[in-house]
């Protein structure tokens, strides 16, 4: 039974959880099974909004003021080049809310760049072919559905930037959409190394818990009470620390969740899966889950 010390938090709290959180990748990747009145993670966003309020990713907006977490890391507190390979539910607002902060983003499908039209007239990202999109990149966000990850261009990663970063949002959900794979069934891979050992490249784990719309409607300044906290995993800790420092600039907690063999305790159905919470909570949820893969999670 693979069991890890604590997780560890940062240093940004909430002082009292909010109610429940949600999931993510490309076209819709996060079919958790949530309550009637909650949205499922991952589903596309409402069109309309409150009378008279804005989407937050148009209210939110201004130069990076750089965050400070636990581990004394801090952002650059410049515009970061960053590649997004999926433009569904996550990928789409993801770009919605960093091209809000001023980073420059160039978004992929596996559609083609011409499909991207709308979005990059919304938001001023550039829409990219997948094998563009980490030209330059300092983090390429891989938010793509599990069952295409060995179908990315082999040469995905050429021309990023060194000590480039990976943030991978994906879920495998073997009933519903992936089919099943082996080395996450027979051989007990998380889902998330096997993602990495498909791509070559170390990556951290964030956002697969993460409503789609949650991404736009709840970021909160540091300190509110209903700051939501999302769970990080990965091996290496300075790529981490740049997805965990993103993430507070994104306006949410994050948790240290350990390392990418121990990302299973965010995986779907995990007690942390679909929770909107601060950092107690979320911390309480990844000690308290289980290694056995929940059998509607098995192909």
């Amino acid at each position: 039974m693979r069991r890890s010390p604590s997780p560890t938090t940062s240093s940004r709290r909430s002082q009292a959880p909010s109610d429940h959180h949600g999931h993510g990748a490309d076209q819709g990747p996060h079919l958790a099974r949530a309550p009637t009145s909650t949205p499922t993670p991952g589903t596309a966003p409402p069109t309309s909004h409150a009378p008279g309020s804005r989407p937050a990713h148009q209210r939110r907006s201004g130069r990076v003021t750089g965050t400070r977490n636990r581990s004394g890391n801090t952002h650059k507190g410049q515009f970061m080049k960053i590649g997004i390979i999926g433009a569904g539910n996550i990928g789409g607002n993801l770009t919605r809310r960093l091209t809000s902060l001023g980073h420059n983003v160039s978004a992929a499908n596996s559609r083609g760049p011409e499909t991207l039209t709308a979005l990059a007239e919304e938001t001023g990202a550039t829409p990219v072919t997948v094998t563009e999109a980490a030209r330059d990149a300092e983090l390429v966000v891989v938010t793509i559905p599990l069952k295409n990850i060995p179908d990315l261009p082999k040469n995905v990663f050429d021309g990023a930037a060194e000590g480039f970063v990976v943030l991978d949002t994906g879920n495998y959900y073997p009933k519903e959409r992936d089919g099943r794979i082996a080395d996450i069934e027979d051989e007990g891979l998380t889902e998330s190394r096997w993602t990495q050992n498909h791509l070559g490249h170390p990556v951290v784990k964030a956002f697969n818990g993460t409503y789609a719309q949650d991404i736009l409607d709840r970021p909160r300044p540091a300190g509110d009470p209903e700051r939501i906290a999302v769970p990080v995993a990965g091996d290496d800790e300075a790529a981490k620390n740049t997805v965990r420092a993103l993430i507070d600039e994104l306006g949410f907690d994050t948790v240290d969740a350990g390392g990418i063999d121990e990302s299973w305790r965010q995986q779907p159905d995990t007690p942390v899966y679909g929770l909107r919470a601060g950092v107690d909570a979320v911390t309480k949820a990844l000690a308290d889950a289980s290694p056995e893969r929940p059998a509607a999670f098995r192909g």
